[in-house]
């Protein structure tokens, strides 16, 4: 969550398909007198769409299947606009074990003999003073950045351990820095929680549990025992497969068993032996778990959400869970056992921490080292729904010690807000986004020492009565922010990345500092550490020094680099807007901020480019973006356009829309939303109105990949998208506007009714197009004409087709190219495989870890493919390595 002039991330979090009033409002639409990028007619117009989304209703809940149960959601990230949920689950639900069965098979295809090179493996400077210009969010104060930390481990001799959101876990061996990964033999690389127990074994809790469009499930919990050294392995699993194809929030220890808050309730399983099933703890609807009479319904993977537990230090048998999904249902509360040995709710004697239902969601726990404190972080599904300005109950302490309370509030949005908080305009306030942003820990030497993560970093030396906001969620809006490109926070000390997700504090030679994980990777500072008069800490130091690659690429975009030699490498980041590698850097900069989406660079000069923010909304540029901040003072100085679409307006693009350029000539674009788009002024488009519309795919439909060459074009689309009454299609025509017509794609598993992800048009012939399809195939999709087959192949423009899977594993297909040789490389969600020109099978090319890669394409010249991965940054390989 960056963007000082577009707040991309807040639009992500609070996109409603039944809503048009959630556009992406371009940093062009901001006051070029105001002297912050952010300007206020911005954020008055956000504020706006954000306010009228609460309470909407989505055309999930209209068809009666909304998450809870009043069918009424303000926020459907999971299963509503953003594709990239319903893009793996659509038309149904997925059985566990999908992806753990898909890269057993996938390691065993036969593998290529080349080697990966992974090209992003360097600092990424998201301040980067060459790029400020009108949609950069440079001089924020974030610094280096990488991918989405979902978790933090540290000891006290200097060892920390950073779980990310789909790259895996790392490990400093010098209080951060330095990194090395150590989960790579692991069917998952998506982290939910990372623990120490008293021995010092590093517990890893596999699936992201934030709940948000692009986090994966996991395959279980494994212990690493001597973490100093070794990696994880299959070996290290604790359990069975009872944790597989679930989300894990945290991992909590106490009366010698290990406890795991998952998306299908509380399990435990002995700390002493690590053999043997998890125990099923409490599952709030249990006929909705896997196997059960309910697991079908498409609300089922709602129903057991556990969020913390909290153990009594005086008596590890008492023991309170937090249990509930984040927009509301009847079972959200705390449980405790009673009398009996049965969970039962506690109705009653918290005190000031909620009892009700409405007011309980997403929950974390911290206990003071001493026993003393007990601490609390409530999300509020009512707050959600119905307050436009934050999300968030309240921050409490429980003075007895005791997670039974009674709870006293120490915190609430508004006094975070009057605390030195960036986040002081009305409908982008402190817990925003509290079912996404939540972390809280204590000062192991003082237990009124805490340190609580929402959008922000804040902190408190007494217990709550007073806050600083150490970590505001950037530099823009404060009196000391400049965009002079002398400096790199203009007189403003760096701050943290936004988005706040993992926490912990260790030491290294003896010195205790703070280890936070957030949207832009790992910061650390003293634990103790100073504040400037704001409150703001002067002492951050991020961590991201560019030996942790686990940047969640959309998209890659080459150009040859005209300036230098060489290319131009670029692509569109989660929450970390586009980064620019130009062939003699040493450093990456970022020209776009927030959301990156879709890439469009001119092989020919790779200053050329377009980047796609959200929905469509496009920003293009003719010298890389480069700007030294002078737009503030004369908007004419701006070397970057905003030129989305119609559809961009209206709200009836994808949150990642499809954008290409034609493969004969890269000055015609093709981009979808309802509409298919074209524009013939290549990089020199200056306005959306530039923009002609080829054909309506109708009401309801959004393009899903679009394609072209030599004027043929290509366009799936889904509508509905999400699970109740999924659809898709192909519809067909050319950029001169004539012969558009819809393909009939029956559901018969000629092409499955599942969603099509890509278009892989044969260079040599328009009419030898491939298709890949996302999803899993009938065996793991429970859902009408889910059909087999991930690759597709039609030699008459799309009239017929043929499945040409053959071997390839049942794993999501993303993206597709056709190498210069004839030869198919496709993108999974667990990595590239390639069918040799002339074969009819496929092999693994290379062996990345289990990561999922959304696009691939070709450098300028054809030989080299480029791979981008959404976790572990961006790779290449030598075409004649794949195969």
């Amino acid at each position: 969550m960056s963007a000082p002039t577009r707040k991309r991330r807040w639009l992500t979090t609070w996109a409603i398909t039944a809503s048009a009033a959630l556009v992406a409002i371009p940093a062009s639409a901001a006051s070029g007198q105001n002297n912050s990028p952010f300007g206020a007619r911005t954020l008055a117009q956000l504020a706006s769409g954000r306010a009228d989304s609460v309470g909407a209703m989505s055309p999930k809940a209209k068809d009666g299947d909304g998450d809870g149960d009043d069918g009424n959601e303000a926020d459907e990230i999971a299963e509503g606009a953003d594709q990239y949920a319903e893009a793996r689950t659509s038309p149904g639900i997925v059985a566990p074990g999908a992806y753990g069965a898909a890269w057993s098979d996938l390691t065993k295809l036969p593998s290529s003999g080349g080697s990966w090179r992974n090209v992003t493996d360097l600092p990424y400077n998201s301040d980067d003073s060459r790029y400020r210009d009108i949609d950069s969010n440079s001089s924020g104060g974030s610094g280096n950045v990488t991918g989405r930390m979902a978790a933090i481990a540290a000891d006290d001799d200097g060892y920390v351990y950073a779980g990310s959101a789909g790259g895996g876990v790392w490990r400093s061996r010098s209080g951060g820095g330095h990194w090395q990964p150590i989960s790579d033999p692991l069917p998952a690389q998506s982290t939910g929680a990372l623990a120490l127990d008293g021995t010092g074994r590093l517990w890893l809790g596999t699936g992201e549990a934030t709940t948000n469009a692009d986090a994966y499930l996991g395959s279980g919990v494994y212990v690493l025992s001597h973490p100093h050294q070794g990696t994880f392995s299959t070996r290290s699993r604790v359990g069975g497969d009872e944790l597989e194809s679930t989300s894990i929030h945290e991992l909590r220890f106490g009366g010698g068993k290990v406890w795991a808050a998952t998306s299908e309730g509380v399990w435990s399983h002995s700390t002493k032996t690590l053999k043997g099933a998890w125990k099923l703890e409490f599952a709030p609807n249990p006929d909705y778990l896997p196997g059960r009479s309910e697991a079908d319904d498409p609300d089922a993977p709602y129903k057991n959400i556990a969020n913390d537990i909290a153990i009594d230090p005086k008596d590890p048998s008492k023991v309170v869970l937090a249990v509930g999904w984040r927009s509301g249902d009847d079972y959200n509360g705390f449980y405790t056992k009673g009398a009996g040995g049965a969970w039962t709710r506690i109705t009653s004697g918290l005190g000031d921490l909620p009892a009700d239902a409405d007011d309980v969601g997403n929950v974390t726990f911290a206990r003071s080292a001493d026993g003393s404190r007990y601490y609390a972080i409530d999300q509020s599904p009512e707050q959600l729904n119905t307050n436009p300005d934050s999300g968030l109950e309240g921050i409490y302490v429980s003075k007895s010690g005791s997670p039974t309370g009674p709870w006293t509030k120490i915190a609430d949005y508004q006094g975070l807000a009057a605390d030195g908080s960036a986040l002081t305009t009305s409908g982008y306030m402190p817990g925003v986004q509290a079912w996404y942003n939540q972390f809280l820990t204590v000062d192991p030497a003082n237990a009124e020492h805490v340190y609580a993560g929402l959008e922000e970093v804040y902190e408190t030396k007494d217990g709550g009565s007073t806050w600083s906001t150490v970590g505001p969620y950037w530099n823009f809006s404060f009196p000391c922010w400049n965009i002079d490109p002398a400096k790199q926070t203009g007189d403003c000390n760096p701050t943290t990345h936004s988005d706040q997700h993992g926490v912990a504090i260790g030491s290294y030679h003896g010195k205790s500092f703070v280890y936070v994980g957030n949207d832009g990777g790992v910061y650390k500072r003293p634990v103790n550490g100073s504040q400037d008069t704001s409150g703001h800490a002067t002492d951050w130091t991020s961590l991201n020094d560019g030996t942790i690659d686990t940047l969640q690429y959309y998209s890659v975009g080459i150009g040859k680099d005209l300036d230098h030699g060489g290319v131009s490498v670029t692509g569109g980041l989660q929450d970390n807007g586009q980064s620019l590698l130009r062939s003699n850097d040493k450093v990456m900069g970022s020209n776009f901020g927030g959301d990156g989406g879709d890439t469009l660079t001119d092989p020919a000069n790779g200053c050329n480019m377009a980047e796609e923010y959200v929905y469509l909304s496009i920003q293009v540029t003719q010298n890389c973006a480069v700007n030294d901040g002078s737009w503030i003072d004369d908007a004419a100085k701006a070397t970057s356009y905003n030129v989305a679409p119609a559809d961009n307006a209206t709200g009836e693009a994808r949150f990642i829309a499809p954008l290409a350029a034609d493969a004969k000539n890269p000055s015609t674009w093709i981009a979808g939303g309802r509409h298919v788009w074209v524009q013939t002024h290549g990089y020199a488009i200056r306005s959306g109105s530039e923009w002609t519309s080829l054909y309506d795919l109708g009401e309801g439909r959004t393009a899903t990949a679009v394609a072209t060459s030599g004027g043929k074009v290509y366009a799936a689309w889904c509508g509905p998208c999400n699970n109740q009454g999924f659809a898709r299609g192909i519809s067909v025509g050319n950029t001169d506007g004539t012969g558009w017509h819809d393909i009939a794609l029956p559901v018969d598993g000629t092409v499955p009714n599942r969603y099509l992800s890509g278009f892989a048009v044969d260079p040599k012939n328009a009419d030898h197009v491939y298709l890949t399809v996302n999803g899993f195939s009938r065996q793991w999709t429970e859902g009408p004409g889910a059909g087999v087959g991930h690759v597709f192949e039609s030699k008459d423009g799309g009239t017929t087709w043929k499945d040409i899977s053959k071997n390839l594993p049942d794993v999501p297909a993303d993206s597709a190219v056709v190498t210069p040789n004839g030869g198919l490389a496709v993108g999974t969600d667990l990595g590239v495989v390639y069918r040799a020109p002339g074969r009819t099978t496929w092999q693994r090319v290379g062996n990345l870890p289990a990561v999922a890669v959304l696009q691939v394409k070709l450098s300028p010249d054809g030989s080299t493919l480029y791979a981008a991965t959404h976790g572990r940054g961006i790779y290449t390989i030598k075409v004649r390595d794949c195969g």
